[in-house]
């Protein structure tokens, strides 16, 4: 059962014991790590925080090592004086591998962090083992909607501030068999861990961020990694079939389609969308 259903807001704490970890020069990035085995990174959108993972890992954390972390000028992490670059948040991500001993990872994506594990994984093929993309915003068509969404979404903030653009979020994001079941405690819950999580100058930046970057389907045909696409049959950025179309322009992807979930399909069903990630690791190395 997830949050939504409890209408339970999430525990968004940190862990105040946990070292920060460098990666370029005056960036000190927050980060979680949690069970053992093969490593498991997942990619915050600009919207959640390393802690908001937990209640959608507890079981992967069993039979993996699965970690988190907030993006620079995000979080618990450095504070800049800009908002990086792609190119550097990814470079963040090695930087995090590396200070961790991770010599390869499979990297799981939500989202506009679809984009950062795709430049992850043409610019180091050697350190991305695959990658889980949950809702991603690839294909020219999907990316430049989603592109339109977010500059909708900056509007709303700098005109009406962060409960309104919750609200207009929550109803183009959230499946519909959520918004139904969940009703206004479901609404609300999800509302103060989102308030919690942000504040309006750090989505102002990563929104701004998710304008920019190469959205060309070309691109996808240069990952190597075995890729896996989970998407919500809900989702309004991207239906199954056009996911599916997706899918196959990576040379080793595929998709799986969650019914009745929305844009982020995790929130509708954490136990099915860890079942996927750990069955699609698991094929993945029977492969060697």
């Amino acid at each position: 059962m997830s949050d939504s259903e409890t209408h339970e807001p999430y525990d968004l704490t940190y862990r105040e014991d946990t070292p920060r970890i460098s990666t370029r020069e005056g960036v000190e990035l927050y980060y979680e790590s949690s069970g053992e085995g093969l490593a498991v990174t997942l990619l915050n959108n600009f919207f959640i925080t390393s802690p908001f993972w937990r209640a959608h890992t507890q079981e992967l954390a069993k039979s993996h090592r699965v970690v988190s972390y907030d993006m620079a000028n995000h979080g618990a992490s450095a504070r800049l004086d800009r908002e990086p670059t792609w190119e550097e948040h990814a470079a963040d991500v090695i930087g995090l591998l590396d200070a961790l001993d991770i010599d390869a990872t499979y990297l799981v994506a939500t989202s506009s962090s679809s984009q950062l594990a795709r430049d992850v994984a043409l610019a180091h093929p050697d350190r991305v083992k695959g990658l889980v993309l949950a809702g991603p915003v690839f294909g020219t068509k999907g990316m430049r909607r989603h592109r339109q969404l977010n500059r909708s979404w900056l509007l709303t903030l700098q005109s009406s501030g962060m409960a309104a653009l919750y609200g207009q979020i929550y109803a183009e994001v959230i499946s519909g068999r959520m918004n139904e079941e969940g009703g206004t405690p479901g609404f609300l819950g999800l509302r103060e861990s989102f308030l919690a999580m942000s504040t309006p100058d750090e989505l102002t930046n990563g929104l701004n961020l998710v304008q920019t970057g190469d959205p060309s389907s070309a691109l996808l045909s240069r990952v190597s990694a075995p890729t896996l696409l989970v998407l919500g049959d809900d989702d309004i950025l991207l239906s199954p079939e056009r996911g599916r179309e997706v899918a196959a322009l990576f040379p080793d992807g595929r998709c799986e389609i969650m019914q009745d979930a929305g844009h982020v399909p995790f929130l509708d069903d954490p136990e099915l969308f860890e079942t996927l990630v750990a069955k699609f690791v698991e094929e993945v190395e029977s492969r060697v």
